[in-house]
């Protein structure tokens, strides 16, 4: 009795699960029909054509405000490259020689020493060791055929005078230039 109770709850209930899908799939295909149409309405668009434009010659030459986007700045670069390489090192007073400046003081007793240079102008500026100053020399380049440049380094401040020297990277084999700076030259002349 009781299978036979079972079977026939089971058949009405999958006999309701039919009926609804079948409503399910009766409204969803009535929601997914096309709206009726309706007529489109013509509308005209009258467009006027664009003012003819007439070029000239000059308009296609290059200038300052019409660049050529496709021109290669390549060589000019690598000229630019070939005549002088500029060094990348901080150098103070590039403007002016070593000969220009001139040595008005001395501290001695800190570590490292420190020396005071005056430009012709009269500007003070303190350097200490491995510091570059002056302008650089440009150095004609070997087997690259590229010129570089080379600056005098402070290479020691003593208690009356710093020490500048000048390497050349590129020839290790040369000597390096030495120059002395001295705090007071007139009491150097007035001893000779």
């Amino acid at each position: 009795m009781r299978t036979a109770t079972l079977t026939v709850i089971f058949l009405s209930l999958s006999v309701l699960v039919a009926c609804e899908e079948e409503t399910t799939t009766e409204a969803g295909a009535a929601a997914a029909a096309p709206p009726p149409k309706q007529k489109a309405k013509k509308v005209e668009v009258v467009a006027e054509a664009p003012p003819k434009v007439e070029f000239q010659e000059i308009d296609f030459t290059e200038t300052e405000r019409s660049r050529d986007p496709f021109r290669s700045f390549e060589k000019m670069f690598e000229e630019e490259a070939k005549t002088r390489v500029r060094s990348q090192r901080e150098v103070l007073l590039d403007e002016y020689s070593v000969d220009e400046l001139k040595l008005i003081g001395i501290v001695s007793r800190i570590h490292p020493a420190r020396a005071m240079l005056v430009d012709p102008h009269g500007t003070g500026h303190v350097v200490s060791r491995g510091q570059f100053v002056g302008r650089a020399e440009v150095v004609a380049g070997g087997t690259s055929g590229a010129s570089y440049e080379i600056n005098w380094r402070v290479d020691r401040v003593r208690d009356s005078d710093i020490v500048l020297v000048r390497e050349d990277p590129a020839n290790p084999d040369v000597p390096s230039a030495t120059r002395v700076i001295v705090l007071h030259p007139e009491d150097t002349v007035a001893q000779r």
